[in-house]
């Protein structure tokens, strides 16, 4: 049986080799926690992009979206905790020389403890069938009590020390958890210190402390700064949001598990302000928005689940993260914070500038509240591709591999192919991927047998495939293959874009 770690090698030799994602760099031996999209992973990419906004932006008429500068005046990160305050809790072990994230170490710990209670509840699920009252279950069975007891205390520990700064508590807690490196099994471990995962450069000829800048660790921050500057140009109301697609940097000390967590990535945000005492309504509004957008990619909803986090961030008096379970078990896919008016207040500060907004129905000025939903691309593309890799045994013996991947998001949405490269098929091929091409990203292809072909267009994940055969000269029909069923139906020409605009247009998910 297939671990998960062999799971995760596959998607990565099959996001290579199919033009998904490389290592950057590659040629020069590759730079660590940097990797490229290739032809079909900047396709995918795009969608995604572009499905997120469509569903942000385009669907929601007081939210608008912007495009910062990567480089912000450096006191713009002193005022927003950056400098000070935006670390890693990292711990070496002195026998495999490995640095890990402290934090890390924990959650992981705190996950095993969690699955042995899935497990009991697996358990109780087989013994009492239909009759399995699960919540009750939960409630009373002392095998999952005593568990999730380990869990509360080991959970409020963590957020005691980190809420104290006390770094040797954190360490204490690892070793009285009896937690081993992965990699040499020991329990031989540094002490914990903090790192400043923050990229400095220098900006102009002259190399002082004044013109160091910093890449931007999060894209939020612009939004912040600009937050007037697009309420009074777009003529926005309380509540509004601003989104935006954009680029982060973080020298992320333990950076793994492939475009997981990388050095340079990006995050797909929305910033909503609201009226102070309304932000907690707006938090749960956008909690289960954001659920219902992950739902409308089609992906299981195992996959998914809710995480409230211990520790809360210096500007937040509420967050939790959709997790989504990755081969590398359940992780922070997208984050769901209420922010206060830390940011907006911390930037009045440092600038001078006031950045009131004036109610008219309140007929009053106040530093709006914030409501932020942050999800990485990087990670939704991941969590797209897990997801949708599937290694069949079909009914004839033979096996395939297929990316199942929800049809508006497939890089290639449909392959065009003639059957025989002559008799004039290529030619009708041609005319098809001209018409074609206009409102839909299509690949001709007429190498190999009608097999291969079929299973190279499902290993990419193209979810239809045209076929164009002597019938067609004929009587101008094409056979039409869906990539899931690999079923086939006779179409006429003229149908084709009605067809694939049906089946790969955005419209079906975004009102689901």
């Amino acid at each position: 049986m297939a671990t998960n770690e062999d799971n995760l090698k596959a998607i990565i030799s099959h996001a290579k080799e199919y033009g998904f994602v490389f290592q950057s760099s590659e040629i020069y031996d590759g730079l660590s926690a940097v990797y490229d999209y290739g032809q079909m992973g900047a396709e995918l990419k795009k969608n995604i992009k572009d499905y997120w906004w469509s569903a942000m932006v385009q669907m929601h008429e007081n939210i608008v979206g912007i495009d910062a500068a990567i480089f912000m005046h450096p006191t713009t990160w002193k005022a927003s905790g950056h400098v000070d305050a935006f670390n890693d809790p990292l711990i070496d072990n002195k026998d495999s020389k490995k640095r890990y994230r402290a934090d890390v170490l924990i959650e992981e710990h705190v996950e095993k403890i969690r699955q042995k209670i899935e497990k009991e509840v697996e358990k109780g699920t087989k013994r009492f069938g239909d009759a399995f009252d699960e919540e009750q279950f939960r409630a009373t069975n002392p095998n999952v009590l005593r568990n999730q007891s380990k869990i509360d205390e080991i959970n409020l520990r963590f957020k005691v020390a980190m809420d104290e700064e006390d770094l040797a508590a954190v360490k204490q807690l690892i070793e009285e958890l009896e937690i081993a490196c992965p990699v040499s099994g020991s329990k031989n471990w540094t002490d914990v210190k903090q790192f400043n995962l923050m990229f400095s450069t220098e900006m102009g000829s002259v190399a002082d402390a004044a013109s160091t800048i910093y890449l931007r660790p999060e894209t939020a921050q612009g939004i912040f700064v600009n937050y007037l500057n697009v309420q009074k140009t777009g003529r926005m109301k309380i509540p509004f949001g601003i989104a935006q697609i954009g680029k982060a940097f973080r020298n992320e000390i333990v950076a793994r598990q492939f475009i997981f967590r990388m050095r340079e990535f990006e995050q797909m945000e929305m910033q909503f302000f609201v009226r102070p005492g309304e932000e907690m309504k707006w938090y749960e509004y956008w909690k289960t928005e954001r659920v219902k957008w992950h739902r409308s990619l089609g992906i299981d909803e195992k996959y998914y689940r809710f995480h409230d986090h211990v520790k809360l961030a210096h500007y937040a008096n509420a967050a939790c993260d959709i997790e989504f379970d990755f081969p590398m078990g359940f992780k922070e896919l997208e984050g769901i914070h209420s922010r206060t008016d830390f940011d907006l207040k911390q930037h009045e500060q440092y600038s001078g500038k006031k950045l009131q907004y004036f109610d008219p129905e309140l007929n009053e000025s106040y530093v709006p509240y914030v409501v932020e939903t942050s999800v990485g691309l990087d990670r939704t593309f991941l969590a797209i591709l897990s997801a949708s890799y599937t290694e069949e045994k079909l009914d004839d013996g033979s096996e395939r591999t297929v990316l199942s991947l929800p049809a508006f998001l497939a890089p290639v949405k449909a392959a065009v192919m003639p059957l025989t490269r002559k008799d004039g098929l290529p030619e009708k091929a041609r005319e098809i991927m001209e018409v074609l091409k206009f409102d839909f990203n299509c690949q001709y292809d007429e190498k190999d047998s009608p097999g291969k072909r079929y299973r190279r267009q499902d290993a990419i994940g193209t979810p239809y495939c045209i076929m164009v055969d002597h019938q067609t000269l004929e009587d101008n029909t094409v056979t039409i293959r869906d990539r899931d069923t690999m079923q086939q139906e006779r179409v006429s020409i003229d149908q084709l874009e009605g067809i694939l605009q049906a089946k790969v247009s955005f419209r079906k998910a975004l009102t689901a």
